[in-house]
């Protein structure tokens, strides 16, 4: 059996970063609680190291009651401006771990509204990622995460005469769905005053999206892994279940069930994938369970 993981399967550059400074701070300075405002990533496991360490998660700036100190971080995903602004007021101690292209995003959208131009987002409209960056964009914003919403933008821009137009995106958006919209809007929309389109998908993102096609086309069998609210995992899964037969969505090895692993022995080549906030030994662990199901290790 050949079994394959992802060049690029596990964290991204932004997710290491967020959860070294994050682990720092913890330890920084003991007896002073180091609060987080909602998940700092989308995975179960990072999070339980995180708060079996010490990180208290909140929902709200409200919630800060540490008297010895009001230190918080910003997730990785971002928070809306007005969180700024509160955070300030309230003389919190924040420790901003947005990821640097989310924040080139949030800068983008904010120097375009002051332009005066409308703003078409892309993204999934429950995502903290995509709610913290329309917050830049000001009333003049349209998130688009379906076609139908798509057309209905373009209707409402031919509608009322609007003349200047930015279209950027959720850094995990799928790249797919986002040339498939651009040109729509190309081709609806070229003939307005100004148009830019800002492909504002992550690097990262694309390399992952792009190495999973590849690897999903040539396997018998894909898992992916990662945490079931993470939008980029789930991506990955979407685009493995259209080039592969048999595909998976798990979060640990624990989740590989006797019906799948009984699948997976039958199988010449398993590919393996991990989203942008899986930590490694989630992907080990899982690849030396299929190891030894190949070696007759263990029984199904």
């Amino acid at each position: 059996m050949d079994i394959v993981v992802g060049e690029r399967a596990g964290f991204c550059e932004g997710v290491k970063r967020a959860v070294e400074i994050a682990k720092q701070e913890v330890k920084k300075q003991e007896g002073v609680i180091t609060y987080c405002l909602g998940d700092l990533v989308h995975n179960p496991e990072v999070m339980n190291e995180l708060e079996k360490n010490g990180l208290k998660v909140i929902n709200n700036l409200s919630e800060i009651i540490e008297p010895n100190g009001k230190k918080v971080i910003f997730r990785a995903h971002g928070v809306k401006k007005q969180i700024y602004e509160e955070a300030e007021k309230l003389g919190l101690d924040v420790i901003d771990l947005t990821c640097p292209k989310v924040l080139a995003i949030h800068k983008l959208a904010d120097t375009y509204v002051k332009q005066g131009d409308y703003i078409f987002l892309f993204g999934e409209k429950n995502h903290p990622e995509v709610i913290g960056t329309s917050s830049f964009c000001g009333k003049n914003c349209l998130i688009i995460e379906t076609e139908e919403d798509l057309d209905l933008a373009i209707e409402k821009i031919k509608k009322e005469k609007i003349k200047k137009v930015l279209v950027i995106s959720q850094t995990t958006f799928s790249l797919e769905k986002f040339e498939i919209f651009a040109k729509k809007i190309e081709n609806e929309l070229g003939g307005i005053s100004q148009l830019e389109i800002k492909n504002t998908v992550c690097q990262a993102t694309r390399l992952r999206q792009d190495e999973t096609e590849n690897l999903s086309k040539k396997s018998d069998y894909m898992i992916i892994i990662g945490g079931k609210k993470s939008s980029n995992t789930n991506k990955l899964y979407d685009i493995s279940i259209k080039n592969c037969k048999d595909a998976v969505m798990i979060e640990t090895a624990n989740e590989l069930s006797n019906e799948m692993l009984s699948k997976i022995k039958c199988c010449d080549k398993i590919g393996i994938m991990a989203g942008a906030s899986t930590p490694q030994n989630s992907i080990i662990e899982v690849k030396d369970k299929i190891e030894k199901i190949a070696e007759g290790k263990i029984s199904v």
